[in-house]
């Protein structure tokens, strides 16, 4: 293994971006309570209506216990107006669809849920109370009363929401599911609940007035509705890092679990999501204390100074870059997989890009190797009959090496694997995989007879992936045009520059830096996604002292907003007068 595994990772599991000069931030529900209070007693009005609006997946319990407690008001929840559990059912059909795994991304809106009647009949009802406080709770609040004297926002990133749903905690929009299995909840949710729900937060998070983090329960956190914005922006003008997060599987390796630290007493971890801005967090720091937002609210804040306007025109408010961690060492291969093409991906499922993939080498062992790609002169028909008999019959067992082609795998190999492309990555890796981020769209077609962490068979989608497979990416064609297509741009003393894919057929451009001294990156009209591949430490800074220079360690992912334009990376404490390595990850442009 590296070497790096010989000594202390500097790996950094809760970066931040510092804020300063914050108006107001609060903990816990007496004072959270309090300053909602002094904020509705500041206002004008006889009647004084506080609307409370939440994102999927926040606990409600304990928050309307606080609310009673702390304010003697009239409350209103938004629950309570929505059309029944049967007619959501019946609405949102067409787009869960009764497929196992995969959905259609919808196009309805929150206001879809609720019924009209019932939010005439409350609104009336609001408007004869002459004093007081009136509370207006719950997803979609905002729909009910949306002049409201304070408005009051309560997010939850997706990561957490997938965590309640596996502890039974919550359910999904507009019904009562929460002992509904996991995946079934997390398919309705990717496909429905937070399409709809991000809408919704899209038209009202510049008009927040109090933002409340209530990923850790007990310890609520508030901040100004002002300041998350000034937060955003200024994540926007600088070098950052996601928060990441860890998850075990089927195939997992150990390689994380030793290197970075991770709970010792889970069996694996098979995925480390490094930059997925839909599901991960950004941690703003305030003093001591940190406050969690969804990465998601960065690309609707400003998808502009973040993705850079081409990108923004091509991909709307979509982050389109994603990196993540797939770690098999000591462990064992992924499922024999294929990508849906773009034609297919839009027609079957609504999202207009595809899952285009590329497996880049952080770290190998001595037999570690890559799937990639059919034999030559193979029957296709023969292929597709035995992985189906083997699917049925639990005793057959599919080989795969008949098959599709088996690739030795070194540190800082990178294989490019363009929609359609039969592969996996083997036992004893671990790779950093640089994609587009449609990250749910994949097709398995043999998963080595093994049950998932449940104790259940994964779902196998024969069919789906032999509508899509390239059989023209065979072992010629894969060895010219996927493995290691490597072109070097420049190479003077100190700093080597080289193109690395991705291939022609995708939209992602990923350049390898190795250096000694200084390097100057440019955006390019892009957003950057970069990781330090090869050093322990390195430094971003800006030509301009723009922002304040950003240590980076290795194995971290940061991005460089678009907005950023020119910045530099150099070696830096540990790593000074030692060679560095740096991917980078960009949308083509031209």
């Amino acid at each position: 293994m590296t070497q790096y595994l010989k000594g202390k990772s500097k790996y950094d599991k809760q970066p931040f971006v510092q804020l300063n000069d914050q108006t107001g931030f609060w903990t816990g529900w007496g004072n959270i309570i309090d300053i909602i209070r002094s904020k509705v007693e500041n206002q004008s009005s006889g009647k004084k209506v506080v609307v409370i609006d939440c994102y999927q997946g926040v606990l409600t319990k304990d928050i309307i216990s606080a609310l009673k407690k702390g304010l003697s008001a009239n409350i209103f929840y938004s629950e309570d107006l929505m059309i029944s559990s049967e007619e959501i059912e019946k609405l949102v059909f067409p787009d869960v669809t009764d497929d196992e795994v995969f959905g259609y991304l919808t196009r309805l809106k929150l206001e879809e849920f609720f019924s009209s009647v019932k939010i005439e009949e409350t609104r009336k009802e609001i408007s004869n109370i002459k004093s007081d406080i009136t509370i207006i709770f719950g997803i979609g609040a905002s729909l009910i009363y949306p002049n409201a004297d304070v408005l009051v926002y309560l997010d939850m990133p997706r990561w957490e929401i997938q965590q309640r749903f596996r502890n039974n905690l919550i359910s999904n929009l507009g019904v009562q599911n929460n002992n509904q299995k996991t995946s079934s909840q997390y398919k309705r949710s990717y496909f429905v609940d937070w399409r709809v729900l991000d809408r919704h937060k899209k038209d009202g998070m510049h008009k927040w007035d109090l933002v409340i983090d209530t990923t850790l329960p007990e310890i609520p956190k508030m901040i100004t509705g002002k300041d998350l914005r000034l937060g955003l922006e200024a994540t926007l003008s600088r070098p950052f890092r996601l928060v990441p997060f860890f998850d075990p599987g089927p195939w997992g390796g150990q390689w994380m679990k030793n290197y970075l630290n991770l709970d010792k007493d889970e069996i694996n971890f098979a995925w480390g999501f490094d930059c997925v801005p839909e599901e991960n967090s950004v941690f703003f720091k305030i003093g001591e204390e940190l406050f969690e937002t969804p990465g998601i609210n960065l690309v609707f804040y400003s998808s502009k100074k973040l993705l850079g306007e081409a990108v923004y025109a091509r991909f709307g408010e979509e982050f389109p870059i994603r990196f993540d961690f797939l770690d098999t060492m000591k462990g064992g291969n992924l499922s024999l997989q294929v990508h849906p093409t773009v034609q297919y991906i839009q027609q079957e499922f609504g999202m207009h890009y595809t899952q285009d993939e590329s497996y880049y080498i952080l770290d190998s062992g001595e037999d570690a190797y890559v799937y990639l790609g059919l034999k030559e002169e193979i029957s296709i028909e023969e292929m597709k009959q035995e992985l189906t008999d083997s699917h049925k019959d639990g005793n057959k067992t599919f080989k795969a090496e008949k098959y599709v082609n088996k690739w030795k795998a070194n540190k800082h190999d990178h294989f490019l694997i363009p929609a359609g492309t039969i592969h996996c990555s083997g036992k004893n890796t671990v790779v950093l995989e640089i994609s587009a981020t449609p990250y749910i769209f994949t097709f398995k077609l043999w998963d080595w007879q093994r049950l998932g962490l449940d104790g259940k068979p994964r779902p196998i989608n024969i069919e789906r992936g032999f509508k899509v497979l390239d059989q023209s990416r065979t072992t010629g064609r894969v060895e010219k045009e996927l493995i290691n297509n490597i072109e070097e741009v420049r190479n003077e003393e100190g700093v080597k520059e080289e193109k690395t894919g991705l291939h022609s057929s995708q939209f992602i451009e990923t350049r390898r830096h190795w250096f000694t001294k200084k390097v100057i990156h440019n955006t390019n009209g892009s957003v950057n996604v970069l990781n330090l591949i090869s050093g322990k430490e390195a430094i971003v800074e800006s030509p301009s002292d723009a922002f304040d220079p950003y240590v980076v360690h290795y194995a971290e992912t940061f991005v460089i907003p678009e907005n950023v334009k020119e910045y530099s990376i150099r070696p830096f404490g540990d790593s000074e007068g030692e060679e560095c390595v740096t991917i980078k990850a960009s949308v083509r442009i031209q």
